[in-house]
């Protein structure tokens, strides 16, 4: 699998772990659950192992892949590199000595830019003083709604350089966010053929709530049937804005 990427505010995938566990509503129709039994069913070593039926599913089953660790020492260009597109780093079946030799890769490959998000902001919480945050690490929490919106207090605590919001699939309007220490917020509609819908006055409410905190904020997608269906521009135009990547 390649490790190019069509995610919009990112170059490239890296999956030291696959396969996850449902764990809230933005996990209803996960891509990535998805797109793992197309992958087994296509022979894919890495999506062989199979998920709890009631919260997984075929080859997306959690797995370590200590042969993947080394990928990002082969990248000679500087990337904005997404961890574990396709799992959860801080998944509680992840041991800590597992998300560590994560984290020495990464410290190790400075040029890189890496961008973790997970949904699990518990256990990030709970582990972030044990780990190193090199400067070219982002930590990022989902919140598709505003019951989740405790995983940015969780988020507050983690001593990462960039901190970031994913507001993606965002399931509801998120009205009243405290945005203090963190740096970005992505936002974007749900896609596929079970897409819920989002409204506009969600969106605008969110670019509005950055502008006045300051915070850079990225507009993904309208999502759809397919990610690319409904555009991405917001009032006429893209909104892009990034944090700024610290210096190699």
């Amino acid at each position: 699998m390649s490790d190019q990427s069509s995610i919009e505010w990112t170059d490239a995938t890296w999956n030291p772990t696959t396969g996850c566990d449902q764990v809230s509503a933005g996990c209803d129709n996960c891509y990535a659950l998805t797109l793992a039994k197309r992958l087994k069913a296509m022979g894919v070593a890495k999506y062989q192992s199979d998920g709890d039926p009631r919260t997984s599913g075929p080859g997306f089953g959690l797995t370590l892949h200590d042969g993947t660790l080394t990928a990002p020492y082969r990248w000679r260009s500087p990337r904005l590199v997404f961890v574990d597109s396709m799992s959860d780093l801080f998944h509680p079946g992840v041991p800590l000595d597992f998300i560590r030799r994560v984290f020495d890769v990464m410290a190790d490959t400075p040029r890189h830019t890496y961008q973790i998000l997970t949904k699990r902001s518990k256990r990030l919480a709970s582990i972030a003083s044990e780990l190193d945050w090199p400067p070219n690490v982002w930590m990022g929490v989902s919140v598709e709604n505003e019951r989740y919106a405790f995983r940015i207090d969780h988020l507050r605590t983690v001593g990462s350089a960039v901190r970031f919001v994913s507001a993606e699939p965002l399931l509801a309007p998120l009205p009243s966010l405290d945005l203090s220490s963190i740096h970005w917020v992505i936002v974007g509609g749900e896609s596929g053929p079970n897409a819920r819908p989002m409204d506009i006055s969600w969106v605008r409410d969110l670019r509005d709530q950055c502008r006045i905190a300051e915070v850079a904020f990225f507009f993904k997608q309208w999502g759809g049937r397919t990610p690319k269906s409904g555009g991405r521009e917001l009032d006429g135009r893209h909104h892009d804005g990034m944090p700024r990547r610290a210096a190699c």
